[in-house]
């Protein structure tokens, strides 16, 4: 079919066209492209090519990923337009074109800007070079781990790979292993990146079956990994390897705050399909849930199923059998709870293989309760009671904290809590994102350290 893109290795010699390819398809099933695996000879071979090759200078790196940014944003790439690009992520993601959009503009931005946010994490005391001058000749050197790094990357949502930008700014060399799911991003990505200035051996798109997928992460200096709680569990312990696993992201509604932040949860709850980390899992209350749980089911109900492209899609579109795979593991999840919206049925389906998520709003019994720990790829939300007397405990283990009118003390401790990354104070959606704003800590406190120096 004259339509279906062929999606090459971008490897150490350029395109490579694999003779193992495994199909791309809409959430319908139509396929769309056709993904080439590289073989583990070829990823072996990219590897030392990449650790072979010298990091270009910062300048270089700064103006070629500007200029990527800008290519990917505006401009044919890998011969897809700009719109061509969001129609066909949206078609195979699921995730409403608006999100996919939107997603670019992101991703654009944090390439123009990768240069600036990594260094940001530099510590003021610290040197890029032996050369600069430092304070009496004593201080530290700011230097990479490594040189290569590994990128094990999700295909939940096209923004995810402005992490990994920040790595080329600091002259690593990058090789991408993308999901099946959702290719299409990060090999106009990397096609981007080589078209600015970039070359082979500086970055690639390497993607593979799963058993190679553990010799690339093995292979780099470093390795960045997303996934599930299994992929967090099995890399745990291992310093070369950065997972990044489930957001379980959440809110605290203090006293009578929640019919003033309303808005604040239904975004946070529904804004990029409800399919990506940074959305809200758990609102906490404190005081009775039901009312605020009884007004989120109010306002989500109205959202309709809708093919993904289209420009009123708010929800995202999964193959029939997957959304009702997903039903059935938010069914499993309602004993011993109550739900406002969704206990019915979530599944909406479209009439040609796919079908829609609609929101869902679970009102449990304490704020302790398992489901405030379940994070599904749509808007689903469980909403619990709290008091002072829970403490932080129940808000342990989040990627993104918002906490709405809550008192100094209360702060302190929660700004405290080593397994909260984020906390935004007010009303703030969590899915709210800006350079300069660390996703799960700054990425360089796992790419850079400081070396000692005396000068003179």
């Amino acid at each position: 079919m004259s339509d279906v893109l062929e999606l090459d290795v971008l490897g150490p010699g350029g395109r490579y066209r694999a003779h193992r390819r495994t199909p791309v398809t809409e959430v319908t099933g139509v396929r769309v492209a056709e993904l080439s695996l590289a073989p583990g000879i070829l990823v072996h071979r990219a590897l030392g090519a990449l650790r072979a090759a010298g990091a270009p200078s910062p300048s270089r790196r700064a103006e070629a990923l500007r200029e990527a940014g800008q290519r990917f944003a505006d401009e044919v790439v890998a011969g897809l337009s700009p719109e061509a690009y969001a129609t066909r992520v949206s078609r195979v993601s699921g995730l409403p074109i608006s999100t996919v959009r939107s997603a670019a503009r992101a991703l654009a931005l944090a390439a123009g800007l990768a240069h600036r946010t990594a260094y940001a994490g530099r510590p003021h005391a610290a040197a890029e070079h032996w050369k600069d001058p430092l304070p009496g000749g004593r201080g530290a050197l700011w230097i990479r781990r490594g040189e290569v790094l590994c990128v094990n990357a999700p295909g939940n949502h096209p923004a995810v790979h402005a992490g990994w930008l920040e790595a080329l700014a600091l002259g690593y060399r990058v090789a991408v292993r993308p999901s099946r799911r959702e290719p299409l991003t990060p090999h106009r990505l990397v096609t981007a990146l080589r078209d600015a200035g970039f070359r082979d051996d500086e970055v690639m798109l390497l993607p593979t079956e799963h058993a190679v997928a553990d010799d690339l992460v093995r292979g780099g200096d470093l390795a960045l990994v997303y996934g599930g709680d299994d992929a967090v569990r099995r890399h745990r312990g291992d310093p070369r390897v950065l997972t990044q696993g489930p957001g379980r992201s959440k809110i605290l509604l203090h006293g009578d705050s929640w019919r003033t932040a309303l808005d604040t949860v239904v975004d946070s709850v529904a804004a990029e399909g409800g399919a990506a980390c940074v959305n809200t899992t758990a609102v906490f209350v404190d005081g009775d849930p039901a009312p605020v749980a009884e007004a989120l089911a109010e306002r989500l109900s109205s959202l309709r199923g809708l093919p993904p492209e289209d420009e009123k899609a708010r929800l995202p579109v999964y193959p029939t059998a997957t959304a009702r795979a997903l039903e059935a593991r938010f069914t499993t999840s309602l004993r011993d709870a109550r739900p406002w919206l969704g206990g019915q049925g979530i599944v909406e389906e479209l009439g040609d293989g796919s079908a829609a998520l609609r929101p869902s709003v679970v009102q449990v019994s304490h704020a302790h309760a398992p489901q405030t720990a379940v994070e599904l790829p749509y808007p689903c939300v469980w909403v619990a009671p709290w008091s002072a007397k829970d403490g932080t405990g129940p808000l342990r283990n989040t990627l993104v904290l918002t906490a709405v009118d809550c008192p100094d003390p209360l702060l302190d401790r929660l700004a405290a809590e080593p397994t909260i990354s984020n906390i935004y104070l007010g009303r703030h959606p969590t899915h709210h994102q800006e350079p300069g704003i660390p996703h799960d800590g700054y990425l360089t406190d796992f790419l850079m350290r400081g070396k000692g120096i005396i000068q003179g």
